[in-house]
């Protein structure tokens, strides 16, 4: 039963064959058994899982239960959990319980699903391999010895191993993206301001976007209906209707406009070239039209990327002095000392790097520099897709270079790492959403096809990924672990 999407999860629960606290079991006891494996898990909640299913269980004699309700899933461990450990995986926060859920956590709560555990990440998010945990990295369910991607590999790796049936997870610049497509599952990036941020622990606030990763993009509509929506406590949440997002998902693709960016496939791995070509072929045959388009500013984004996230990293992460909360250093001589020691004992070499950075491009005679010309292309990145937008009704292409690289490999060239969200960045400098789907393997490991739409227009990219779907098997294949 494991094998089973939400929906036919949800069926089998509706119909009595199992119940909350049957399948909980399961996935707890597949938790226990290949986790230490992967190592996807930071936290696992077992207590907390089986408490919660009792309750859904109890819904669903009583015909009170709505589609989510019995469902296990895990949460990415940058979502703030009552009581819980919620670490960024970081020593910083290695000892922080959370005194209240973040909304994502409420809403799911509310949907009657059951949280397994709190999933591994590279810490404060900040990372494409998750190999920046302090707790460890994560493995690629496909081959151990090969990353997940990240930064939320153990979201990724738990869904591909089907350890749960979905996961939440953070985008920033393509960490729900990229690791659903190393991992060979599909994962949404919303628009920026559909799913509420509070109480998710900031990274890059004008970027950080919650999502999900799940088996299928039918899946991911039914948990969207219930993450998505207005929250008063998050100031950047677009205050707009929820449709339902399952509705459109049988919807004809025929006279939908796809454009594929010529900027996407120059110099792009041929094998990986003819994967995407192979996949938007599949979606012409279903009635869509494909046509070239440009997006000449999108070269610019790996560097401004690269100065607008790690300055506001540099701001947020302020916060973590040693004072209120989190790590602090023994025995500090002075307040000064404090500081130092506990930032520095606290962060790791990744975090601190991206400090560094963007405390140097906020600094004065820099700020103009840096920081105003990165906004500034910023704005004309985002010109691009809104011309592109005005031609096609969404974007298609590669999710990453290439498939998953072996772990290590990048570790001493963070540049060379960076350059694996070379494909996803522009989408959260822009604010669009994006899906990754399963589109094939090369030398036996997983690659992603990348959508990109108009802002809140998930239904239609989740309509398209469905379609795709129902016509390929790519997102039933499962890694032999």
């Amino acid at each position: 039963m494991f094998t089973y999407s939400i929906k036919e999860l949800a069926h089998a629960l509706a119909a009595g064959k199992i119940s909350s606290q049957e399948l909980t079991q399961l996935y707890l006891d597949r938790i226990a058994a290949l986790d230490p494996k992967l190592n996807s898990f930071i936290t696992v909640t077992a207590e907390h899982a089986l408490a919660q299913a009792k309750a859904a269980d109890k819904k669903l004699s009583t015909g009170e239960a709505g589609p989510l309700t019995g469902i296990p899933m895990a949460h990415k461990d940058i979502f703030c959990t009552n009581g819980i450990k919620t670490s960024c995986a970081s020593k910083m926060l290695d000892n922080f319980i959370a005194p209240y859920d973040a909304t994502v956590v409420s809403k799911l709560n509310d949907a009657g699903m059951v949280m397994l555990g709190k999933t591994n990440m590279d810490e404060f998010a900040m990372g494409s391999s998750n190999e920046n945990s302090f707790y460890g990295n994560v493995k690629n369910p496909w081959n151990i010895d090969y990353v997940p991607g990240g930064s939320s590999g153990g979201s990724a790796a738990a869904v591909a191993a089907r350890l749960a049936p979905m996961a939440t997870a953070t985008d920033t610049g393509g960490s729900i993206r990229q690791p659903a497509a190393l991992c060979g599952i599909s994962g949404l990036k919303p628009t920026y301001g559909r799913v509420s941020r509070w109480g998710m622990i900031a990274f890059a606030s004008s970027l950080d976007q919650g999502g999900i990763m799940a088996q299928t993009a039918e899946d991911i509509a039914l948990v969207m209906n219930a993450m998505a929506g207005h929250d008063e406590k998050d100031s950047t949440s677009i205050d707009l209707p929820v449709p339902d997002y399952t509705t459109k998902l049988q919807d004809s693709l025929k006279g939908l406009k796809i454009g594929l960016p010529k900027e996407y496939f120059e110099g792009l791995d041929p094998k990986m070239a003819e994967l995407i070509h192979t996949a938007a072929k599949a979606l012409e045959a279903q009635g869509a039209t494909l046509q070239e388009i440009s997006l000449p500013n999108v070269k610019h984004s790996l560097p401004v990327y690269y100065v607008i996230a790690p300055a506001e990293c540099s701001a947020n992460l302020a916060r973590y002095d040693g004072v209120r909360y989190g790590h602090r250093c023994d025995n500090p001589k002075d307040l000064l000392d404090l500081y130092q020691r506990s930032r520095a004992e606290g962060f790791g070499a990744e975090v601190k790097r991206r400090i560094l950075v963007g405390t140097y491009v906020l600094s004065a005679g820099y700020y103009d520099a840096y920081y105003l010309q990165a906004q500034k292309v910023r704005r004309l990145i985002a010109n691009d897709f809104h011309a592109a937008f005005e031609k096609v009704d969404m974007i298609l292409g590669p999710v990453t270079p290439n498939a998953a690289f072996k772990s290590g490999e990048k570790a001493q060239d963070p540049v060379s790492m960076y350059l694996s969200d070379i494909y996803t960045l522009a989408t959260n400098l822009v604010g669009s959403p994006g899906l990754s789907i399963p589109a094939g393997f090369i030398d036996g490991l997983p690659v992603g096809l990348q959508l990109i739409g108009k802002h809140f227009d998930e239904a239609r990219l989740l309509n398209v990924a469905h379609q795709y779907q129902q016509i390929t098997d790519w997102h039933k294949q499962m890694p032999s672990i």
